[in-house]
């Protein structure tokens, strides 16, 4: 992916004592981007907006809250995640890179 006429923040998101990292990017229309790594574990996320979240390395297995069904996904798939909700992801081996975009 490219991203043209967008503003990095320098200074990173770590979460779960740094097994999950982003960097934000803010496009020049204001919509917001991050670029992760997420290594080996589970973790749970809530979200506020909707989140599309697109999977560019490795691979992890996404279960959304008030689902029981697990998807898996890996380079070139992606899933949506919806606004006030939350979803828990699972990286079993290696390192998963993604694309996180909050979506109007």
């Amino acid at each position: 992916m490219i991203f043209e006429d967008v503003t990095a923040t320098a200074l990173a998101n770590i979460y779960f004592d740094g097994k999950v990292v982003s960097h934000s990017l803010t496009g020049a229309d204001g919509r917001k981007i991050t670029l992760g790594l997420v290594y080996p574990g589970k973790y749970h996320f809530d979200t506020a907006a909707a989140e599309r979240m697109d999977i560019t390395a490795g691979r992890c297995e996404v279960t959304l809250d008030d689902s029981e069904k697990k998807g898996t996904y890996e380079a070139g798939t992606y899933f949506d995640a919806p606004a006030r909700s939350g979803f828990t992801i699972e990286v079993r081996e290696g390192i998963c890179q993604y694309v996180c975009t909050f979506l109007p």
